[in-house]
């Protein structure tokens, strides 16, 4: 088949790594798989394509500046004609939206992964009800947990056309050990570690992981955060406020974070909401125990014999866990061992290739 995926990438993400997982997956069946990506202009998305690319894939940049949508269309449509594509794959609210609709009005069956919902603010809010309708028309609608499944129905998308289908874990590149992660991070070679792993934003909480350091003031370990967003500015400002310099590494964005990860005593996701988080697979792959809050799909990864599951938005719990975590050793790395074994056993990747293969030439047909 030919298959094209459209997607508008941010700097990294779940959602960009799924995409390149899929993308070079489906290059490694034997398809041809071309992967546009919307961009506001250079330089683009060029750590996104490079290696996609490499593994096969054909990859081009759409450079479209700002709200150009109808420039955007147009772009899209040329492509569509150009490829004559089996399918059409868009990921995220942009390519939802605005470039979806291109592809169905010239006949071709489009199929999109809802990898999840932020929520916010009123504006956020409307782009994703707008995303909801929209869904309406797919071909074909993926939800990476049992809870969006069940907010899609609600929004009217068809049973018939919905999948659950959880996210995959696939060996990226070789972890680094713990000394060599914590020297590429520049930490302490000793020390209790807690690494946060991901988009600085609401949705992802680190203002509450931020609000459950104070009550850990009496235990000699430091934060690393990885990742960059939006609040990053304001995520000063707080520990600045709860008197947590010194106590806390920013690290903006690391290419290929997943390496890094075996820096860590413990990798906490303190998320208000989730699909199927990425980085927990990752978290599982390098045996670091994890603390994360029971939200979307992370209690279908992992149960309370492989992760300390907490609720969102409680900071108090959150630091008690941490602590238990740093008191109790023994039992954090069996549930990381625990762990470990049902990523290989529960998500592996050529199983999720073949369902989204079959949902391909379902709708291909």
């Amino acid at each position: 088949m030919v298959i094209l995926h459209v997607v508008a990438p941010a700097a990294f993400g779940g959602l960009e790594r799924v995409v390149t997982m899929l993308a070079g997956g489906m290059r490694g069946l034997g398809h041809d798989v071309h992967v546009t990506a919307v961009v506001g202009g250079p330089p683009g998305a060029e750590a996104f394509l490079a290696p996609l690319a490499a593994a096969g894939v054909r990859t081009r940049a759409l450079e479209v500046p700002g709200r150009a949508y109808r420039a955007e269309r147009a772009g899209i449509a040329h492509l569509c004609r150009e490829l004559r594509p089996d399918v059409v794959h868009t990921h995220g609210y942009r390519p939802d939206v605005v470039d979806a609709g291109v592809a169905r009005r010239l006949g071709i069956p489009v199929v999109t992964t809802v990898h999840g919902f932020t929520g916010g603010g009123w504006k956020n809010r409307f782009y994703e009800w707008l995303q909801c309708r929209a869904f309406r028309t797919f071909d074909a609608v993926v939800a990476v947990s049992r809870p969006l499944v069940a907010r899609l129905r609600g929004a009217g998308v068809p049973p018939s056309r919905l999948h659950e289908l959880r996210n995959a874990w696939c060996p990226g590149a070789p972890l680094l050990d713990r000394a060599a992660a914590r020297r590429a991070l520049g930490l302490p070679h000793d020390g209790f570690a807690i690494g946060w792993l991901g988009r600085l934003s609401r949705e992802k909480g680190p203002d509450v992981l931020m609000a459950a350091l104070p009550y850990l003031h009496d235990l000699p370990l430091i934060t690393s955060v990885v990742g960059d967003g939006p609040m990053r500015r304001s995520l000063d400002a707080q520990a600045g406020a709860l008197g947590l310099h010194g106590r806390i590494r920013w690290h903006g964005v690391v290419p290929d974070s997943a390496r890094v990860l075996g820096a860590f005593d413990v990798c906490v996701l303190s998320s208000r909401t989730e699909g199927t988080p990425m980085v927990l697979f990752e978290a599982m792959a390098a045996g670091v125990p994890v603390v994360a809050t029971a939200v979307g799909g992370v209690p279908d990864v992992v149960s309370s014999r492989e992760a300390v599951l907490v609720p969102s938005d409680d900071p108090v719990v959150l630091a008690d866990r941490i602590r238990d975590l740093y008191d109790n050793a023994g039992p954090a790395r069996e549930r990381a061992r625990a762990a470990r074994a049902r990523l290989e056993r529960d998500f592996a990747v050529a199983p999720w290739l073949a369902r989204y293969e079959a949902i391909y030439r379902e709708v291909a047909a």
